[in-house]
């Protein structure tokens, strides 16, 4: 433990087996935080001065485990697609888990760390560090891969989000933070106004994975280089390309709500982000405003590597050797300002 204040932990839920999930609130910087040990999942963000939760998600946790389309997880060890399950890796074959209409491998599987308690490493009344470890053969993939996600609310409205992983074997290793985000109460994202600093996007086929072109987003519905409402881009659960390789730290995309006035920038180490406005999402069980969620009720932006990177030797690839390191760096930074 660390000596930054006394941290607020509670038994919030059980999972099927009878182990206990905890939730750590989290203060600081002008935001609350809420995450629980199931999954490394934000369970609820609210922001100084704007009353509405900032992430799509439950008051209780039962439905995490039947209705949840990854709200607020962390998912990996794969973040996104494999086609068809299979990887190789040193000249060897291994057939993952196809969770993904049976046919590909989707955030790691279905028993991802999206799925597994995880346990506080570390906490404070603003952080929280939590570790999870994926045995060699989880899923299909080599490799016992030791993970961490530290959450820490800083200052100006910032919530920082730090991964880490090692493994003893070489694997695949592509973390994402899976929040949606909504700033305002009006329950459609769709006028959200989004801008992303990236002048290429990866094209997939009608099951979601990349075909290998790298496409501008010039004369797209996906050109959000400036400013641009989201609902220009229905439907969209496309990467888009930030860069060739990992980064230090830089802003790579902002969204905003002219309703509240709410504004969220993004800022991460990754080459990728995945953008997915949630038109799926048709949920009877009650959010947060005490109401079901339907299609484009939160936007996902999760920062990572490219979506099937291993079948595309041009893509920035999320290969781990033991004696590495994989380290992500995200923050979300909020701020309001006039409607």
């Amino acid at each position: 433990m660390n000596d930054k204040g006394t941290w607020v932990t509670e038994i919030w839920g059980h999972m099927p087996d009878g182990r206990a999930v905890h939730r750590v609130t989290l203060t600081g910087g002008g935001l609350t935080a809420h995450v629980l040990t199931y999954g490394a999942v934000l369970q609820d963000l609210r922001l100084e001065g704007h009353g509405a939760p900032l992430v799509l998600g439950f008051p209780e946790f039962a439905p995490y485990l039947t209705d949840s389309p990854y709200f607020g997880t962390t998912v990996g060890r794969f973040a996104n697609r494999i086609r068809d399950g299979h990887l190789e890796l040193d000249e060897q074959s291994y057939q993952l888990d196809t969770n993904d209409g049976g046919r590909h491998t989707l955030h790691g599987g279905g028993d991802g760390l999206s799925g597994q308690l995880w346990e506080v490493e570390d906490a404070a009344s603003d952080c929280v560090t939590l570790k999870a470890v994926l045995p060699d053969g989880h899923m299909g993939f080599p490799g016992t891969l030791k993970c961490s996600v530290t959450f820490a609310l800083m200052e100006g409205g910032t919530l920082d989000i730090q991964m880490r992983a090692e493994t003893d074997k070489t694997t695949l290793c592509s973390l994402a933070h899976h929040s949606y985000f909504t700033l305002d109460d009006t329950g459609t994202v769709s006028e959200h106004h989004l801008q992303i600093a990236a002048t290429s996007y990866t094209p997939v086929d009608d099951t979601l994975i990349p075909t290998g072109e790298v496409a501008p987003v010039a004369g797209t519905r996906f050109d959000f280089r400036e400013t641009a409402p989201l609902g220009q881009a229905h439907p969209v659960d496309h990467n888009f390309c930030l860069s060739s390789a990992r980064q230090t730290l830089r802003q790579v995309a902002c969204l905003q709500s002219a309703v509240s006035g709410v504004r969220m920038d993004c800022l991460t180490t990754e080459p990728g982000l995945q953008v997915y406005d949630g038109s799926g999402i048709s949920i009877e069980a009650p959010g947060l405003r005490g109401q079901k969620m339907g299609g484009c009720a939160g936007l996902a932006m999760e920062p990572q590597v490219w979506p099937d990177a291993h079948h595309h030797n041009d893509f920035p690839q999320a290969v781990l050797r033991p004696g590495e390191t994989y380290h992500q760096h995200t923050q979300f930074v909020f701020s309001k300002g006039q409607t």
